[in-house]
C-alpha cells in the first residue's frame, strides 16, 4: 500500500497538469487562431501570452513539484475563470461538460494546495 501511496502523488500531478502543458503548447502553435477565439468571447487577445505562460509554466511546475501549492492555487483560479468566461452556456450540453471539467480540475488543484506535492517532488526533495 505504501508504494501505491508514494506513486499516487507524482502520477496524479502529471495527469492533472498534462492538459495545461498540452493546451499551452497548442495555443503557442496556433497563436492567431487562439487570439481570435479569445476576442470572440470578449477576452482581450493581448492576454494570450500570459495565458500560455500560466498553462505551460504552471503545468510544468506541478509536474515536477516545484512551488506546487502556489502553482496549484493559480491553476485552480485559472480553471474557474476560464469555466465562467468560455464555458458558461448552460444551454449547450458540451459547454456544460467543459464547465464541469474545469470545476473538477479546480477541485483537484485545491486538493494539491491542501495536501502539498507529495512524494517525488522538488518541494519535498531530501535536504541531505
Amino acid at each position: 500500500m505504501q508504494l501505491i501511496q508514494s506513486l499516487s502523488a507524482p502520477v496524479g500531478r502529471i495527469l492533472i497538469s498534462l492538459i495545461f502543458v498540452v493546451s499551452g503548447f497548442n495555443k503557442l502553435m496556433s497563436f492567431a487562431g487562439t487570439q481570435a477565439y479569445m476576442e470572440s468571447a470578449g477576452v482581450p487577445g493581448m492576454l494570450l501570452p500570459l495565458v500560455i505562460a500560466v498553462e505551460l509554466l504552471g503545468g510544468l511546475a506541478i509536474i515536477v513539484g516545484w512551488h506546487t501549492r502556489v502553482a496549484a492555487f493559480l491553476l485552480a483560479g485559472f480553471s474557474l475563470l476560464s469555466a465562467v468566461l468560455f464555458h458558461g452556456n448552460s444551454g449547450d450540453q458540451m459547454q456544460m461538460i467543459m464547465f464541469m471539467k474545469n470545476l473538477a480540475l479546480a477541485g483537484g488543484f485545491l486538493m494539491i494546495v491542501a495536501l502539498g506535492a507529495g512524494a517525488y517532488s522538488l518541494d519535498n526533495r531530501s535536504k541531505d
